[in-house]
């Protein structure tokens, strides 16, 4: 089972996302089951931020002095999954996601949604520097969205 702890920063989250809690929660609720972690207590944070605090996070931590969609910092290296594991991390900047500032609800959600799904992966080890690691990465994303967007849609 997976539990996340969210944390909010930046105020305009609540009003694309009610009860962002259980957005956030049902998400993982509908991964494929080896996503799921059944048996297990999985968690990580969840901060949801701004351009202004995730470009200083970025530029601390990765010294890119620039916003970013997303950034995920995992608790291990190389995870190994116990039966108890904190993964880490995710910050996800709302200024990214609200781009175009006119875009539907639901364009919205699905950014987000699959920005999450990316952060997530990566506090599970997957990287995208190689091309070998992006296709699989991008592939396990892509499985992971459709399991998802089948069942919030």
């Amino acid at each position: 089972m997976i539990s996340i702890e969210v944390v909010s920063e930046e105020k305009n989250w609540s009003k694309k996302i009610k009860k962002i809690d259980v957005f956030f929660t049902s998400i993982c609720k509908y991964f494929p089951k080896k996503y799921k972690f059944i048996n297990k207590k999985i968690s990580f944070t969840l901060l949801l931020s701004n351009n202004k605090n995730i470009k200083r996070l970025n530029k601390r931590f990765r010294n890119k002095d620039k916003p970013t969609d997303i950034l995920s910092f995992p608790s291990e290296k190389k995870i190994k999954i116990k039966n108890k594991s904190y993964l880490g991390d995710i910050v996800i900047s709302y200024n990214f996601m609200d781009k175009p500032k006119n875009q539907k609800i639901k364009l919205f959600k699905d950014k987000v949604i699959k920005t999450f799904i990316h952060g997530f992966l990566h506090l599970l080890s997957f990287d995208h520097i190689k091309l070998r690691d992006y296709k699989k990465m991008f592939k396990e994303e892509q499985n992971i969205y459709q399991s998802v967007i089948k069942k919030i849609n």
